[in-house]
């Protein structure tokens, strides 16, 4: 299974949910990182100010830094590739990367898939039928 490491920019606390201004996107981002990796996937983020090591051990994350430098972070390596710079990725986009993207809902053994009726036919065989 593919490898997910998000590198972020400085924050005040290992996942940046601290504060009395707590940003949405990392809510939202720490939200996600744990239901994937929940879900099986090897994902996980660094922090340079509390895992600077991270950063100084990864070949792509140091070319990336002296070349756009901590305002291009976050910066997303799916197994050692840049996959997603600036932004965080989404639960959907780590999801897919992973190869654990969401499927289609089995249906449990006993169970009857009913269809939806179009409704312009109702559901009697049409509005000229009479039964409704």
């Amino acid at each position: 299974m593919p490898s997910i490491r998000v590198y972020e920019p400085a924050l005040c606390c290992n996942t940046g949910v601290c504060g009395p201004d707590v940003d949405q996107d990392l809510v939202t981002f720490t939200a996600d990182l744990d239901a994937v990796q929940q879900a099986g996937a090897d994902a996980d983020r660094a922090n340079p100010a509390s895992e600077p090591q991270a950063f100084a051990a990864s070949p792509a994350v140091l070319a990336f830094m002296n070349t756009v430098g901590s305002e291009g972070l976050p910066l997303t390596l799916v197994d050692g590739a840049t996959t997603l710079t600036g932004r965080y990725p989404t639960r959907d986009e780590m999801l897919r990367w992973t190869g654990l993207a969401a499927r289609e809902p089995e249906i449990p053994v006993g169970a009857h898939v009913i269809p939806l009726t179009d409704d312009s036919t109702g559901c009697c065989g049409g509005a000229g039928a009479g039964c409704c």
